[in-house]
């Protein structure tokens, strides 16, 4: 599999929404300013209507408020509350104090804290922040410091690692669609190839007996002369539309031979000179499939013995070809092999092959095959033939 599949393979696990900890980072919130509330109101003889509560109450909306308000100011009403009121506000602070350092503002929680340890100091014994634990308090803080700095930096991860798998789906998109545009490219530009030669020859020959008009019967001769300059015509257009698509100054010693109606065989000759393994068994003549097939059938023959070469190396390999029958099949299994030591696989041939037998209305399945081995196939359907009537009404 490839390195940017295994990446993708584990984004499920992975994604978390963008406000994950806003529903339980509310009801933190919401159970602080309650402690805060309940805390001074034991610290004021069990009165709730005071100032601290508003304070308190203050402090809790600004944590809740979040975004929608300047960044110090849920930070500020807590320490103004803390530093006044002490240990029974001290929930509200160590939220703020999480939050500051989730967001990198470590030099704004180190001061925050040294402010409210220092206005507190002159507090009175019941509600001072150095008593009855004379570190507690600090303790408390410097925790709520190093877990906002825990998972400010694990959402930072997983928001890189989601933009990182949602790049590499956007770029896997591309290059698929890559390989299809360039499979398509390359069906039209075999296509030129065969045609242009059959047009030729139908030009030829009917130049041939052109210059023989004088014996053939007017209307034959007048007719040979339409054919032609049909078929020169034809041939000019076909190089207009589709000459473009060869890629002149492009060809590599890697480059596959001309595809114009190659015989398979020659194939299947040249990787057992490579030292593959391979058995072929043919049903049928390749006359009896149209060109298209044919282009098709020496693409996915080339391809399987390349995968088999670059992922199965020693491994036998068996191609069978139907040219027979109502449809063109062929199917190459290959066993396991030592997996070649060279190369990274794209996975891009089969996206090229499959856009290439669809267009031909077939089918196209690559995977496993038994223990270890990987079986390629298609089935291309002949198309339906045209009904020819010989005669004029």
């Amino acid at each position: 599999m490839e390195p940017d599949s295994r990446i993708l393979s584990v984004k499920a696990s992975w994604t978390l929404p963008s406000d994950w900890s806003a529903y339980p980072r509310r009801g933190v919130v919401v159970l602080a300013t309650a402690t805060a509330v309940l805390n001074g109101a034991v610290t004021a003889d069990g009165q709730y209507l005071t100032p601290r509560t508003a304070v308190a109450v203050v402090s809790g909306a600004a944590l809740l408020a979040g975004p929608r308000l300047p960044w110090f100011a849920a930070p500020l009403t807590a320490v103004v509350a803390t530093g006044l009121w002490g240990w029974p506000m001290l929930s509200l602070l160590l939220v703020a104090l999480f939050d500051l350092a989730a967001c990198r503002r470590i030099a704004m929680a180190v001061g925050s804290c040294a402010v409210v340890l220092a206005v507190n100091s002159v507090a009175p014994e019941t509600i001072s922040l150095w008593r009855p634990q004379q570190y507690g308090p600090v303790l408390f803080m410097l925790l709520a410091v190093v877990g906002g700095l825990w998972m400010g930096n694990r959402r930072r991860l997983v928001r890189a690692l989601n933009a990182q798998v949602e790049h590499l789906r956007i770029e896997r998109e591309l290059r698929e669609e890559t390989a299809r545009v360039a499979e398509r490219s390359r069906i039209a530009a075999e296509m030129h190839d065969v045609l242009a030669h059959r047009l030729s020859l139908i030009a030829l020959h009917t130049g041939v007996l052109s210059t023989r008009a004088s014996t053939l019967p007017p209307p034959v001769a007048e007719r040979l002369t339409l054919l032609r300059t049909a078929s020169t015509e034809a041939l000019a257009d076909l190089r207009d539309v589709l000459g473009a698509l060869h890629e002149r100054g492009h060809t590599t010693a890697d480059s596959p031979p001309s595809p114009v109606l190659r015989d398979v065989h020659e194939l299947v000759e040249q990787a057992r000179e490579a030292g593959q393994q391979v058995e072929l068994q043919v049903s049928g003549g390749a006359e009896q499939a149209p060109a298209s097939h044919r282009l098709a059938l020496y693409r996915l023959v080339q391809e399987g013995l390349t995968n088999a070469r670059k992922h199965a190396a020693g491994a036998p390999v068996r191609i069978r070809l139907d040219y027979g029958g109502p449809a063109t099949v062929v199917e190459i299994i290959n066993g396991a092999g030592e997996r070649a030591g060279h190369g990274t696989p794209s996975g891009f041939g089969l996206v090229g092959l499959a856009e290439r037998v669809r267009t031909l209305g077939g089918d196209l399945h690559a995977g496993p095959h038994g223990v270890g081995s990987w079986r390629l196939a298609a089935r291309i359907p002949r198309p339906a033939p045209t009904a020819q009537n010989g005669s004029r009404p």
